[in-house]
């Protein structure tokens, strides 16, 4: 179903954006482990007591005896969040809708290459891309912990940890697939491929903070991401986790099917 040529030319297309991903990543990773000592953890959960609204807006809660509990407060509320889904939101819109907008997409389609072919490669390689980020972020946060805190970070934890990040970032990169395959011009891909996660991870935000707002949790996905949950093992956040892959598996045959039948106009 993928066209190797097609994906080959857009991996290589995509490399600078996902190498600068992969930097900011790296600095954020960096600091934040290196930072993990008694003084500096007793500092930042002083802020956590004296801003408890502001570092909970951001899923940090302080409080963290452990490695994981550590990163889990200062990564998974908002820096692993918020950067893998502005990737997303790039390079979902870049993969179909930029090529409609622009009338490039005729000469994909004159190879001849049929459309499903098209937005089945486009797909691979959204997910492809998806998958190297938060590998390496993986793999960055256990060898950083092995090298400076031998022993200190549960390898199957974090695995599992992780994992339920790629279901999250596998069922926004969905929506943003979703709309670059609907949406005939590419401000449009990108008001509705960015808007809804933004909007998902505002509710979320307003709803670690204010009681009276609790209920925008059920309007986001980010609420089924269940970081301690997950490294511990809770099934509870397993299945939260299936549940965003389920959501995935639905957002993609769905993109692929849009862009199938729609009136190109080219």
């Amino acid at each position: 179903m993928c066209n190797r040529a097609l994906f080959c030319r857009e991996l290589r297309n995509g490399v600078k954006l996902l190498l600068i991903f992969a930097a900011i990543l790296t600095l954020y990773v960096a600091c934040i482990v290196t930072l993990y000592d008694p003084a500096t953890v007793e500092m930042l959960d002083g802020f956590s007591r004296a801003m408890p609204e502001l570092m909970a807006a951001v899923g940090m809660t302080g409080g963290s005896a452990d490695l994981l509990g550590f990163l889990i407060s200062y990564l998974y509320g908002f820096i692993l969040l918020v950067f893998p889904m502005v990737f997303s939101i790039l390079r979902g819109n870049g993969l179909i809708a930029r090529y409609v907008d622009s009338g490039a997409m005729v000469y994909l389609l004159a190879a001849p290459v049929k459309r499903r072919t098209v937005a089945v490669t486009q797909m691979a390689v959204l997910l492809w891309e998806v998958f190297l980020l938060l590998a390496y972020t993986t793999a960055l946060e256990a060898v950083l912990a092995q090298v400076l805190f031998p022993g200190a970070l549960p390898l199957p934890a974090l695995l599992t940890l992780n994992l339920g990040l790629w279901a999250l970032h596998m069922a926004i990169a969905g929506i943003c697939f979703f709309a670059s395959c609907l949406c005939h011009e590419a401000k449009h891909s990108a008001l509705l491929g960015a808007g809804l996660p933004a909007l998902m991870y505002l509710f979320q935000m307003a709803a670690n903070v204010g009681d009276g707002v609790k209920a925008l949790r059920y309007a986001s996905l980010f609420t089924l991401f269940d970081p301690s949950g997950l490294a511990a093992g809770d099934s509870a956040a397993l299945g939260k986790a299936a549940a965003l892959l389920l959501a995935a598996a639905i957002l993609y045959p769905a993109g692929v099917a849009v862009f199938s039948r729609k009136d190109l106009s080219i």
